[in-house]
């Protein structure tokens, strides 16, 4: 065997198993009289702030921008993310211990682990979370402890759920509010009770915030209001979803400086910095377009009510998402009376209908019998997507 144990415990991914198959419908006849509609991905058709893309383009003349960027290049980001953070939550943060330069919070996430465990110790997730925080801890070696989330108490944590010796276990947790892929905005309260039991038992708390400025509903959660999370604290932000550089990758992470720098001393290792010409337009979206996110949520929310709306005319009824960008849908009673998991219900709507969704247990075993579906779309792509559905629907309800 020429792979390691590691390799197949983590799997293949669901972003993966979803580009495979529709690559086999883009590839196939069907595409050609139904084009995908690929509402699988948070990948917005939104366009970023033309400002920030001018001073990448600008900036990409220099011949610095051709260079490998180490740290000490990243001073202008970090200072820059140092003061959006003072802005947005009123907290003083030292942007050369405390701020680091990440190619995506999907990275930082899968290689903290790395940097704080060793092979066997505990790490707590939530179930459902984002991908990559299993798939660190997996990269670790890491003993894996879950926190189901659960439709009944409306994907609130219940952290009362793990004894005292469970949690004594632990070196390790992460969390995630606004949450992918409930789309649930979540509490100020979770995080302060997290932060509690992080300093009771004595475990890092990290925190995935790419959503931060994209609630519909409540106000986002953060751990830079929580107490001690200069002790033990770090928290992931990106520039991919409020600011629509996805592609761009860019994040940073804020934390306790030891954090920082050990999360630093392995990137030092694993990879270089984005060049300065996407540093250059990540400081000017967050110094002279801090309010960009806030100009996409009327669009979302128009996406969200009218979906859910020509969702619930077809006979599928879709909670309301507190937060943009994602409606997280059951799997329709017929279905599941056909002994369709959620997998399988997303492979059939692919293969009948051109439209890509992702299957809710790619995020975990809790989000078994859920899809999620990505307003990434014009509404008027939307709605013909569920006009897609309507007559394959109908044949098997």
């Amino acid at each position: 065997m020429i792979t390691s144990d590691r390799l197949a415990r983590l799997g293949s991914g669901v972003f993966d198993r979803n580009d495979r198959r529709k690559s086999a419908y883009v590839d196939s006849e069907r595409q050609k009289h139904q084009a995908l509609i690929d509402l699988s991905l948070g990948s917005t058709d939104l366009a970023p702030p033309v400002a920030a893309v001018e001073a990448m383009a600008e900036v990409l003349q220099h011949s610095s921008s051709s260079s490998y960027c180490l740290h000490a290049g990243t001073q202008s980001f970090r200072s820059a993310a140092a003061s959006w953070c003072q802005q947005r939550f009123g907290v003083q943060v030292d942007a050369e211990t405390e701020v680091l330069l990440l190619v995506g919070s999907q990275e930082g996430t899968a290689h903290l682990p790395l940097a704080v465990l060793d092979p066997g110790d505990s790490a707590l997730i939530l179930d459902p979370s984002y991908p990559s925080h299993r798939g660190g801890l997996e990269l670790a070696d890491a003993d894996i402890h879950t926190l189901p989330l659960t439709a009944e108490r409306d994907w609130a944590p219940d952290f009362d759920a793990l004894s005292s010796d469970q949690w004594q276990q632990l070196g390790l947790m992460v969390l995630g509010f606004p949450h992918n892929p409930t789309a649930r905005t979540g509490e100020q309260a979770w995080l302060d009770e997290a932060m509690h039991r992080s300093v009771q038992h004595d475990l890092v708390l990290a925190h995935d915030n790419p959503y931060v400025d994209l609630a519909l509903e409540g106000d986002a959660p953060s751990l830079l209001r929580c107490p001690h999370w200069r002790e033990r604290g770090i928290e992931f932000f990106s520039l991919s979803k409020g600011w629509c550089l996805g592609g761009f990758r860019l994040a940073f992470a804020v934390g306790a400086a030891p954090l920082i720098h050990a999360l630093r001393q392995l990137k030092g290792v694993v990879d270089f910095n984005q060049c300065q010409a996407l540093q250059r337009g990540a400081v000017v979206a967050l110094d002279q377009h801090a309010d960009w996110p806030s100009r996409l949520l009327p669009v979302y929310r128009q996406r969200r009510d009218r979906m859910r709306q020509a969702l619930a005319d077809l006979g599928w009824t879709v909670p309301i998402p507190s937060m943009a960008l994602y409606l997280w849908m059951p799997i329709p009673e017929w279905a599941s009376a056909r002994g369709w998991s959620d997998e399988q219900l997303a492979a059939e709507l692919l293969d009948h209908c051109g439209v890509a969704l992702t299957p809710g247990s790619g995020f975990g075993d809790a989000g078994r019998g859920w899809l999620r579906l990505a307003l990434v779309r014009p509404v008027k792509d939307l709605e013909n997507a569920v006009t897609r559905l309507q007559p394959w629907w109908e044949k098997r309800h």
